[in-house]
């Protein structure tokens, strides 16, 4: 598998704009293990509600003493530059990537893959697909405190890395790679034993 940029992000909110970035890591997977980070709280200058801080443990008084949100949307576009991503749940991080991106004038040039999206085709027998269900049910690596940037980052890249065997391995397929995830979060859970066996042959 070549080199794939898992991302993370932890907001104010649910929707760019009316919420910030509170909190971005990167992990660089590359053959199989994680061989670069990059995490910062991000100052966006708002206050952080009371429920967020339940949830993230992230407060206002540390976003304050963090760097700018745009000193670090400019070091993690030069981190990523065009290295293809991966989030899990994208929809959510790629609208936080490309809004807080447009607010330092810079924009994305490559796809995301969503773990989720593969996971809901992959792992079918999961109980669910949240990915604190998806590490427990497949045994994986126990990264640390859920909705913090970096261990939501290390655990979505440990389930990429888990699903990329599983097509090598269980479906005999050889060139698993970024193209692949793209193509197959696109076919309908029902279908994808189909595709796969297409793929195969």
């Amino acid at each position: 598998m070549e080199r794939i940029a898992v991302i993370d992000f932890e907001t104010t909110g649910l929707a760019p704009g009316a919420a910030r970035a509170t909190e971005i890591a990167v992990v660089m997977l590359e053959r199989g293990q994680i061989v670069e980070r990059y995490q910062s709280l991000m100052n966006a200058g708002v206050p952080i509600p009371g429920f967020i801080t339940g949830l993230t443990g992230i407060t206002t008084a540390m976003v304050r003493s963090a760097p700018s949100a745009a000193q670090v949307m400019n070091e993690v576009a030069e981190f990523v530059g065009d290295t293809p991503l991966v989030a899990h749940n994208a929809a959510f991080d790629q609208k936080f990537w490309d809004y807080e991106l447009g607010l330092v004038r810079r924009s994305r040039a490559q796809p995301f893959a969503c773990s989720l999206l593969l996971a809901r085709r992959l792992l079918q027998a999961a109980p669910d697909h949240k990915l604190g269900t998806l590490t427990r049910w497949a045994n994986l690596p126990n990264t640390g405190t859920a909705h913090r940037a970096m261990a939501d980052a290390e655990m979505a890249a440990n389930l990429l890395q888990y699903m990329a065997l599983g097509l090598r391995d269980n479906h005999g397929l050889s060139n698993v790679g970024h193209d692949l995830f793209c193509s197959l979060q696109k076919i309908p859970k029902a279908k994808i034993s189909d595709a796969l066996q297409r793929l195969r042959g």
